[in-house]
């Protein structure tokens, strides 16, 4: 199956920005859709972002609460999927996953934390 490990997270202040990348051990076309999910301690993961491809567009759908501050895309090239995140509130401070949407395979996820 394929194996995905997120990365760049890390300590940020309220209004910065963030992206996070989803390297993939396939080709990331072949995957078709990539999500982006995130958790905070004691709470339940949320949807954030995904991206999908068909007929050789990219699909992009964003949480209606993040959207305008959350963007998505691929790099086929190299296999990895971002997450760029701007604006960056205290609210947003979570563990982020990515994942194919129906696995249940679910990686250590890269911690993002904001705060002054």
């Amino acid at each position: 199956q394929v194996q995905l490990m997120e990365s760049g997270g890390g300590l940020v202040q309220p209004g910065g920005s963030l992206r996070l990348s989803c390297e993939a051990s396939e080709s990331i076309v072949s995957i078709a859709t990539v999500a982006w999910y995130r958790q905070a301690p004691g709470k339940l993961r949320d949807f954030v972002a995904q991206i999908q491809v068909k007929g050789g567009a990219n699909l992009i759908n964003v949480a209606d609460s993040l959207e305008g501050r959350f963007t998505i895309s691929r790099d086929s090239a190299k296999n990895t999927v971002y997450l760029q995140m701007n604006n960056l509130k205290p609210e947003d401070t979570a563990t982020y996953y990515c994942n194919a949407p129906g696995s249940n395979s679910w990686g250590q996820g890269t911690q993002v934390t904001v705060s002054s």
